[in-house]
This record gives structure tokens, C-alpha cells and sequence, in this order.
């Protein structure tokens, strides 16, 4: 593989670029000690952001925010060959990865918005998802490295396509922490176990895949009785519905709030896309 460069070296930066070192790699972090363990494996550390986009053909970057971002993607245009690829993991606005594009278009250079799901563990291991946006000749370029530490890379299409399902993702993941906190506010006032309550979750999300088993359908349009997926939905609407209405009512004896399995219950069958099926 040609030089790639890593900017960028934080608890998710460090292993995935762990993964490409002695290929080539070039690194940089503002902190020099973050680098030291890359080099030790095989890693040139680069003084500089500039150093590292004068020395390779993708670079790939896992900075904070927004603003870093801007920073160093300036950086990089400003020293990079036409040609290069500059990749962007950070989780960051939709808008950002395309106005860096349109920036790096006059240099030649290619912007590809490209989070990644999976956490550090999955950085550890190899096992990250990444969710690319940029056009297919990038996408193309990127695919081997990036399966260096992912095993899931997807192409959702252009600039911002990766950050917008990012954020998606992400609202899933975080809104079920908050619903996660107040199922546990309902069984430890119900004087359950929370750390029993725990490792049930965690075993039957596994098995069944938690959220996102139900994501079955390509669109949130309402269901037609023909569909597929008509008879499934409808039998977890009415397993859904009871169980929720189970837990408010448990949640009113106990005096616990549960605004989310509320507002669940709420909008559980218009959610699977049954709002007008109400025969049964």
C-alpha cells in the first residue's frame, strides 16, 4: 500500500492506526508521547500536520470537533498533493464535510466523510463499522485500508452521506441510554437487581440484536396489508403495546416517571408503520 498518513492519535485515533503501522504509515498528534508506541511498531511520526499531508496519498483523520477538523483539513490542503484523499472519522456536522470539499476541490483533493461505529473495543480489534460519503473513485481507494481496522465499510453515497448516518446511529444508541436509565429507575424501585437486570439485557440483546432488529424495512411509509413484513409487525405492535402499557402501569403503582416508555407507547405502532391498523 502507498504512504498513509493518520492525524490524529486519541483513544479511537491510536488503534485504529495501530492496525496499518509498518505499511507505510505516516502519524502525527499534538502530543509526542501518542506517537511513540505507532513508531515503535513500525510508524514514521511527522512534526507536523503539513509533513504528514506532503507524505501520503490518504490521510485519515480523528480530531475532536468541528473546529479541529477545519483546522487541520486546512492544513492539509494547503500541503497535499492533488490526488490525495483526506478522511474525516470525527463525528461532526453533516455541512462541515461538505464545505471542506468544496474547499478541497481546487486543490484536487478528494474529502471523504467517514465515521466509524464500534467504540474503542472495536478500534482495538479491527471490528469497526465505517460509513463512507464521498464519490465511488474515493470510496474505491479507501476500501483496504480502512478494512485494515473495520470490518463493515459501506458506500452511503456522497459528502455528509457518512456523518448523516453517523448521527443517526448515534441518536439510536444514545436515546436507548436514556431509556436504559429509566428501566432501571423502574426496577430498582420495583427492588429488582440492576446488575441482574444488567446481564439480562446484555444476553438477550444479543441474541436478538436489540434495536436494530426491528429495522426490517427500506422506508417509514405506512405498511400495506400485502407487505411482507405486514403480519410481523402487527404481532410486535400488540407484544410491544401490552408490555409497555405493563411497564406505565407498574412505573404509576411505584411513583417512578417514565416519560420515554410513555411517549413509546405513545407512538410504538405508527413507529412500525401500522398508524392506521387499529382492527385488531
Amino acid at each position: 500500500m502507498s504512504a498513509y498518513g493518520f492525524v490524529g492519535l486519541g483513544q479511537m485515533g491510536a488503534p485504529m492506526a495501530r492496525h496499518l503501522a509498518g505499511t507505510g504509515l505516516v502519524v502525527h498528534d499534538t502530543r509526542p508521547e501518542a506517537m511513540e508506541p505507532l513508531v515503535k511498531a513500525g510508524a514514521r511520526a511527522a512534526r507536523t500536520v503539513a509533513e504528514v499531508a506532503r507524505s501520503a496519498e490518504i490521510v485519515s483523520v480523528m480530531v475532536r470537533d468541528d473546529d479541529q477538523v477545519n483546522e487541520v483539513g486546512a492544513e492539509i490542503l494547503a500541503s497535499a498533493r492533488p490526488g490525495t484523499v483526506l478522511a474525516v472519522h470525527s463525528t461532526i456536522r453533516a455541512s462541515t464535510a461538505e464545505e471542506l470539499a468544496r474547499r478541497a476541490e481546487p486543490y484536487g483533493i478528494e474529502v471523504v466523510d467517514a465515521p466509524v461505529s464500534g467504540g474503542f473495543m472495536g478500534a482495538t480489534v479491527g471490528t469497526l463499522a465505517v460509513m463512507v460519503g464521498g464519490s465511488a473513485e474515493a470510496f474505491e481507494r479507501c476500501r483496504e485500508p480502512f478494512g485494515a481496522w473495520a470490518d463493515l465499510v459501506l458506500h452511503m453515497g456522497p459528502v455528509g452521506a457518512g456523518t448523516r448516518t453517523k448521527l443517526a446511529r448515534n441518536l439510536l444508541h444514545f436515546v436507548a441510554f436514556t431509556a436504559a436509565a429509566e428501566a432501571q429507575r423502574l426496577a430498582e424501585a420495583s427492588g429488582v437487581s440492576l446488575r441482574r437486570l444488567a446481564r439480562v439485557v446484555r444476553h438477550s440483546d444479543a441474541v436478538t440484536g436489540g434495536p436494530g432488529a426491528i429495522m426490517l424495512r427500506p422506508t417509514t411509509a405506512p405498511l400495506r396489508p400485502d407487505d411482507d413484513l405486514y403480519d410481523v409487525l402487527r404481532n410486535v405492535r400488540d407484544l410491544g403495546e401490552k408490555d409497555l402499557a405493563l411497564a406505565v402501569e407498574l412505573a404509576c403503582d411505584l411513583d417512578v416517571d417514565v416519560p420515554l416508555a410513555r411517549l413509546a407507547l405513545d407512538r410504538f405502532g405508527a413507529a412500525l408503520g401500522l398508524e392506521e391498523d387499529r382492527d385488531g
